[in-house]
């Protein structure tokens, strides 16, 4: 008995301690796991990227361990490169649990028989482990691998493991991912690839540095073949396609220059915590603009730089911007981005002085002006080309850019005043300190703004007259807007009204095109651009800046460091480029601004006072028997509830020689001499400026605010 229970006992302790090592090494694998989880750092260090409005890439960023890494899941790279890569690697991939014994046992046995090694037996997945972890290549580290392959099977499903081995496969220098070598070598996304490319990829990590297609394209081109003939073996791809791709030339498009480096810096610097940025531009057209803007900048030598900004009217996206000519131009400052730098606009905002003029109704584009040596205090403002024109329209004189008569209308309207309501609108100026005040020369460029304020004011021209922020960033759908997006602090009043819009707009498409461009006049004018130059004191700056129904765009060409570029100025430099650029943006079949309702034609009688600009109606006129004229109702900065329908504000005026002229919004409310009082039929809520002009010249002025009832 004492035998049997021996016997029983000793079998009990042997199934004891046959189940008992499993479960200890099922724990101690745990233990291990739990201890030692798999590290995706290095897939988690990814390039930063910014991409153009269709998610087309315009500039990546290096990893913080300094390579070009970009993300590459199996949803987005094409279906023909997954199907190569495995059946090249890993026919068994789907099949096994990170190692192939199968795979081991082909390896083990062609190693013993040849005496060397013929073939590896490394998966998908302990590649994808080794890349991770890069280890040196030895026995341990190939044991480490395999354990390393069982952990991620265990973990993570088959998509995850090639969205590992993809996103960290080598291809050469410190470029890495199937992402940034499709890029990099293709000049597109890895979800459009032809035969020969995926096969080209595939081959790739095996060597990289000995196989890069830049450098060793036979090299290269050998292994891709090998790919190509293995895959077809495997049933991939039919003899005729394999015939094919093996007979594609190695067409490498190396894509090392960024595009749209200065906004792509800017963006990064407002989205610090985002691994990719969606920007506004067009991407096509972008890299399309900076070969131009590199072209023409070779032609007008070493030291100039240019910069371009494009946007849309209606929206105003950015579609293109172009911070320097050449990114890399030590000569050029090509890092400098001169869309954001301080210059001086020269004649580019007399438009804006005109349209403010137009809107307030001190003039009308028909009004007459005498372009003669003029002193305005100590201030003496003399043409570019110092030739004056006499008596001249308003019309005639933006057109000629005539500087007098720009400057007798900023002495109208006052520099302050108007300085004042551009930085209202969202415009910054820099007048050098922060006590200057604002005097006439702000009218010929004696004021520092940038590229960027300059188109957001022509946009406003173009399209409501509000003047809102510029928007380089795409609005992610429910997203909400920021500064930089250009969709807050657009004013609730228009910097200009519908009138005034016309009046400048109907002035600057009658303007005469650069003289290199006049043999194709017919053609252009179908597609009528406004457009203004101006050139800054010494040659420094050369701007061109126009607009059409869609699009507004702003050149600069100069020489970033601020040197004088003698005999360049706008109209010779600037404004070609402009007309170039624009033969690039697809018109969208917008009809001809319609002149308003109540906006006086060019050729229509005008009221009294607003035949000339001066006192009276001309120089020698100094009758002042009549008090000035006064708005007694309403009183400035009022606020009023509108009125029920039918029934009008009643204006209220006294003193001022008669006839009389009321001016709403920049717009005569008669054809004829209008009363001291008058029914004004208002056509909504909102902000109205008003004008009361008499035979004199003189003028008062009221803001208005109706409101609901």
């Amino acid at each position: 008995m004492r035998m049997v229970l021996r016997a029983m006992s000793s079998r009990w302790r042997a199934a004891v301690a046959v189940i008992a090592l499993p479960v200890a090494l099922a724990g101690g694998l745990f233990l291990l796991d739990r201890l030692y989880p798999p590290d995706l750092t290095r897939m988690e260090s990814l390039s930063r990227q910014v991409v153009d409005r269709e998610g087309r890439r315009l500039r990546a960023y290096l990893s913080a361990d300094g390579y070009r890494r970009l993300a590459s899941t199996p949803a987005e790279v094409d279906p023909l490169y997954l199907e190569m890569l495995i059946a090249f690697e890993d026919r068994r991939f789907h099949a096994h649990w990170g190692v192939d014994p199968l795979a081991l046992l082909r390896a083990g046995w062609q190693a013993l028989t040849a005496g060397r090694v013929v073939s590896g037996a490394s998966t998908l997945t302990m590649q994808a482990a080794r890349l991770l972890e890069p280890r040196p290549r030895t026995l341990t580290s190939k044991i480490i691998e395999m354990a390393r392959a069982l952990q991620l099977e265990w973990h993570y499903p088959k998509p995850k493991i090639l969205e590992i081995y993809m996103t960290l496969a080598p291809f050469g220098g410190n470029l890495e991912g199937v992402t940034a070598a499709a890029w990099r070598y293709f000049g597109r996304s890895p979800g459009r690839l032809t035969a020969d490319q995926a096969a080209l990829l595939v081959a790739l990590p095996q060597s990289p540095e000995r196989l890069r297609p830049d450098r060793f394209p036979g090299a290269a081109r050998a292994a891709r073949d090998k790919v190509l003939d293995r895959v077809s073996d495997a049933g991939v791809l039919t003899r005729r396609d394999l015939a094919q791709a093996k007979a594609e030339p190695m067409a490498i498009v190396v894509t090392q220059v960024p595009a749209a480096p200065h906004l792509a810096d800017r963006l990064l610097a407002k989205r610090p915590d985002a691994r990719v940025v969606r920007s506004t531009l067009d991407g096509t057209l972008q890299r399309r603009w900076e070969v131009v803007a590199r072209d023409w900048a070779r032609g007008l030598g070493p030291r100039v730089g240019i910069a371009v900004l494009a946007v849309e009217n209606g929206s105003r996206r950015a579609v293109a911007y172009i911070g320097s000519a050449d990114f890399g131009a030590a000569a050029r400052a090509g890092q400098v981005d001169v869309v954001r730098a301080l210059r001086s606009p020269g004649s580019v905002l007399k438009p804006v002085i005109y349209g403010l003029a137009f809107q307030r109704g001190i003039a009308h584009p028909a009004t007459q002006v005498d372009d003669v040596p003029t002193r305005f205090g100590a201030y003496a403002p003399a043409n570019f080309m110092r030739r004056h024109y006499g008596r001249v329209s308003l019309s005639e004189a933006l057109r000629l850019s005539l500087n007098v008569p720009a400057v007798a209308l900023l002495d109208r309207l006052g520099p302050v005043a108007v300085v004042e309501r551009l930085r209202r609108a969202g415009v910054t100026l820099d007048f050098g300190e922060e006590t200057a005040v604002p005097g006439l020369a702000f009218a010929l460029g004696g004021v520092g703004i940038t590229l960027e304020d300059i188109v957001s004011l022509y946009a406003a021209l173009a399209e409501d007259g509000h003047v809102r922020p510029i928007r380089f960033l795409a609005q992610p759908e429910g997203g909400k807007a920021s500064s930089l997006d250009g969709l807050a602090g657009a004013g609730e009043r228009p910097l200009f009204g519908e009138t005034a819009r016309w009046y400048v707009g109907e002035i600057l498409r009658g303007a005469r095109p650069p003289e290199s461009l006049l043999p194709d006049l017919h053609r252009r004018q179908a597609r009528p651009l406004a457009f203004k130059t101006g050139t800054s004191y010494g040659f420094r700056d050369a701007w061109a800046v126009g607009y059409d129904g869609d699009y507004t765009v702003g050149v600069w060409v100069g020489r970033p460091d601020g040197t004088p570029n003698p005999g360049r100025f706008g109209a010779n430099t600037a404004a070609p480029l402009l007309f170039r650029l624009f033969d690039d943006l697809p018109p969208k079949a917008r009809r001809h601004p319609v002149r308003p309702d109540h906006a006086l034609a060019f050729d229509a009688p005008l009221p009294p006072g607003l035949r000339y600009l001066g006192e009276g109606f001309g120089p020698a006129s100094v009758a002042t028997a009549a008090p000035p004229p006064r708005i007694v109702y309403p009183l400035d900065e009022t606020t009023l509830a509108l009125p029920p329908e039918g029934r009008a504000v009643m204006l209220e005026a006294e003193g001022g020689r008669r006839p009389l002229t009321w001016i709403v919004n920049g717009q005569p409310l008669a054809r004829v001499a209008a009363r001291r009082r008058l029914g004004w039929m208002p056509d909504g809520v909102g902000f109205n400026e008003i004008v009361l002009v008499d035979a004199l010249g003189r003028r008062a002025e009221t803001r208005v605010r109706l409101i609901p009832q």
